[in-house]
């Protein structure tokens, strides 16, 4: 592990970590598209729309899960930096057997509101029936989402990246191959989706399982080593809170956005369901790459590594803004024939173009947003993190979508996560540099 994190190069290091963090989050943003075609196929707008109401319920799974995966895989790496090898063994099996106990607490909680939580999301009478269907099982599977992304970001700490994208990659495969047989072959409707969905997962938790418990030599799951400290409780949370919010805020900001399009029609949210698909091919492999580099940012700034963790991250910045430029501008040139691979309907052409453009323009401000973000959680700075996660889709964002749906309606609507992603670089770029100086290092 030394030789990896300490001594490699920095190029080779960065993508032996990166890559298969970004191929697993490939692999799931092409289950996500193929989906959303299959559930377009139907051409039933309502059953497009229901997907896309449910779809925050996933973010905010995600949201929990990230409390004990980042908050848990950001205080590891810092003790593998200062060698503490122990605890990070105790604090591994505190953040696993966690997540699998607030899982099943979730699935009673999101079952038995099922009805005020999906208004919430923006169900209407047309979509009730569809969006209920898939939310069920959604809410059923709670504890296999939840679970499986704390030993995703668990074991990459220890250099097993390639195990995590394996176990990502063979439930998402498995996910694509049932989603059409339960939705056009077995007429499962919604359903269908929600139980491709848990089936993905659930075979996911299962290798992860398997290479924790084969090939993970300090991240264990053994439940007598799961009591840990209240001082270790509070750094996990510390870190992991904020992880979690910046996923509670992307769930607050995707129905506060389906809310608004819903006065326009289940067209427009339709088209915004198929936008953020395709926006997420960008996004994720920007995500990929900014949390496959976090183990490393981590165990060279808790072995004090000042040179070479500047050198990280000038490289990561390179990375992800080079990325975000070749492949937005791409998806800006083409923004219309790649909708149109998904709904070929006039109404969702003009509309689900029209809001790609404007959502991704901004993708380089989003990759240095990331930057930000992971190094804060990774230096264990809890304010920076939490400040960064609740700005670009939290309270800033809730500003600016109030303020400009007021001024431009439609329009302002549509433009205003642009302008919270400038605004949320901005204040990011002022924590960095006020929180880590390396320049005095």
């Amino acid at each position: 592990m030394d030789e990896l994190f300490a001594k490699a190069p920095i190029k080779k290091v960065y993508f032996k970590l990166a890559f298969p963090v970004v191929l697993g989050m490939v692999t799931t943003m092409i289950y996500n598209l193929a989906d959303t075609m299959f559930v377009a196929k139907t051409g039933n707008t309502d059953l497009v729309a229901a997907v896309t109401i449910g779809a925050p319920l996933f973010n905010f799974l995600i949201a929990v899960s990230d409390i004990f995966g980042l908050g848990g895989s950001s205080v590891i790496s810092r003790l593998f930096g200062e060698k503490r090898y122990q605890l990070s063994k105790k604090i591994s099996s505190f953040c696993l057997f966690g997540s699998i106990l607030i899982g099943v607490i979730l699935t009673i909680l999101l079952l038995l509101f099922a009805n005020p939580i999906l208004s919430l999301l923006g169900a209407t009478t047309a979509t009730f029936s569809y969006a209920y269907d898939f939310y069920k099982i959604i809410a059923l599977g709670s504890v296999f989402i939840i679970f499986s992304l704390v030993p995703q970001n668990l074991i990459r700490t220890e250099g097993l990246a390639f195990e995590a994208m394996l176990s990502t990659m063979i439930g998402t495969i498995l996910a694509i191959i049932l989603d059409p047989i339960f939705l056009f072959v077995l007429k499962w409707g919604a359903t269908g989706v929600g139980l491709a969905n848990i089936i993905g997962y659930l075979m996911t938790d299962i290798l992860l399982i398997y290479f924790t418990l084969k090939k993970a030599h300090y991240i264990v799951l053994n439940p007598r080593l799961m009591k840990i400290s209240g001082k270790d409780i509070k750094d996990i949370i510390a870190i992991g809170i904020p992880g979690s919010i910046t996923n509670f805020a992307q769930s607050f900001g995707m129905a506060l956005l389906n809310s608004s399009l819903a006065l326009y029609g289940a067209n427009k949210i339709a088209a915004m369901g198929i936008t953020q698909k395709i926006y997420n091919i960008v996004v994720l492999v920007i995500v990929g790459f900014a949390f496959g580099a976090q183990p490393l940012i981590g165990y060279n700034y808790g072995a004090k590594n000042w040179q070479r963790l500047k050198a990280i991250l000038r490289f990561d910045s390179l990375v992800l803004v080079s990325y975000a430029i070749v492949a937005g501008g791409l998806l800006i040139i083409f923004a219309r024939p790649v909708t149109a691979l998904f709904m070929n309907q006039a109404t969702i052409i003009n509309a689900g173009s029209y809001m790609l453009i404007a959502t991704i323009i901004t993708t380089p401000f989003v990759g240095m947003i990331l930057v930000y973000t992971t190094v804060f959680q990774s230096i264990g700075n809890a304010w920076g993190a939490f400040v960064m996660a609740i700005t670009r889709q939290g309270v800033i964002y809730f500003i600016v979508l109030e303020i400009l749906k007021l001024i431009c309606g439609y329009h302002g609507i549509i433009w205003s996560q642009a302008i919270s992603d400038i605004l949320t670089w901005l204040i990011g770029y002022l924590m960095f540099k006020k929180s880590l100086n390396l320049n005095q290092k």
